[in-house]
């Protein structure tokens, strides 16, 4: 299939700069797949939609403040976004105005911390390694912003409360640079009636990097590659899914993410077992989903590797029409837009 296929239009008020007030109050599109089916629910309905043997698969992800502002040595403004850390002090970082940053040249964040370029890549990226301290997680949290995407629009003093909204309600290990935003829309008080019905859920961990929204630059998807993301199955999390697989009971997918991750680790192992490293994998049409038997997920950007993702599980037809209604319907789009759940 051509990327242009995974094309719509999207009318650019649609986009949600905003998140709701309660997190569990957002619109879900529920897309039945075995009867050809669109239904408008609302999210506050998903635990309904759950059956007592399910297993839900989260992803407990935190993003930190990967945004840092800086000035070189001449006093020009600089931004960096981390994007993939090296070793403790050394990073692969986004910048703009790119042009400032040479290799040897030095940007200083604050009193205390500064950086020096080391390389520039051939895709613009650059390598940068961090003066020496003990505590150089806690500057960048004191120092950074919320890395939220391009699309939202939103003035300097209204991105306060994105450190709390932008994170899922159990978010524990730091490490993401975007939001899994799938699992934006639980609170603990929702998460507490899926308990109370007897569905297990278990935690799964990867660090939502760059490969996950850079763009598709081909017209042609078999050319195309999602970046490899570091993630880790814990002991607890891999007994609750060989469970589930073994019994043959429903794996639930929170998000993307977490999609990724349990094909990637089904897909190498045939099963479930604690591990962790880096999932390479890029779903495309064509793919056969060994582990995901339904999927909850927000709603993406035309010709991206998550649209495709999820097109290729709900299948193609089907999910583009799902968005048609979707924009018709007016639902909001995006990291703080409504969701979809495809069962």
């Amino acid at each position: 299939m051509q990327l242009s296929e995974f094309n719509f239009n999207l009318p650019p008020e649609l986009i949600a700069n905003e998140p709701l007030a309660v997190r569990s109050a957002s619109r879900m599109l529920v897309v039945e797949r075995g009867l050809d089916l669109i239904q408008d629910r609302t999210f506050s309905e998903f635990p309904n939609l759950l059956r007592r043997d399910d297993l839900l698969v989260i992803n407990n992800t935190r993003v930190f403040p990967a945004r840092v502002f800086g000035r070189t040595q001449t006093g020009a403004k600089a931004e960096v976004f981390l994007v993939s850390e090296i070793d403790c002090h050394t990073w692969r970082v986004l910048a703009r105005p790119g042009r400032r940053l040479r290799p040897g040249k030095l940007v200083e964040f604050d009193g205390e911390l500064s950086a020096e370029v080391l390389e520039r890549s051939e895709d613009g990226s650059f390598v940068i390694r961090f003066s020496e301290t003990a505590d150089l997680e806690a500057k960048i949290d004191t120092l950074g912003r919320t890395p939220l995407p391009p699309y939202i629009k939103r003035g300097p003093d209204s991105l306060d409360s994105d450190r709390e909204r932008y994170q899922t309600v159990y978010a524990k290990n730091r490490g993401a640079i975007a939001a899994p935003t799938a699992g934006l829309h639980f609170t603990p008080e929702l998460l507490a009636e899926v308990r109370d019905r007897g569905i297990e859920t278990a935690e799964i961990t990867l660090h939502v990097g760059y490969g996950t929204f850079e763009p598709v630059r081909s017209p042609d998807l078999d050319r195309h590659r999602v970046a490899a993301e570091r993630f880790e199955i814990g002991a607890e999390a891999s007994e609750l899914l060989e469970s589930a697989r073994t019994d043959g009971r429903r794996i639930i997918a929170v998000g993307t993410t977490t999609t990724r991750t349990l094909e990637f680790v089904a897909g190498k192992y045939g099963a479930f077992p604690p591990s962790k490293g880096l999932a390479d994998l890029t779903i495309l049409p064509g793919y056969r989903f060994r582990a995901v038997n339904a999927l909850l997920t927000n709603f993406h950007l035309p010709e991206s590797s998550l649209l495709i993702l999820v097109a290729t599980f709900g299948g193609h037809q089907l999910i583009m029409r799902a968005y048609e209604h979707a924009v018709e319907a007016r639902y909001r789009f995006y990291s703080y837009g409504d969701c979809m759940f495809i069962a």
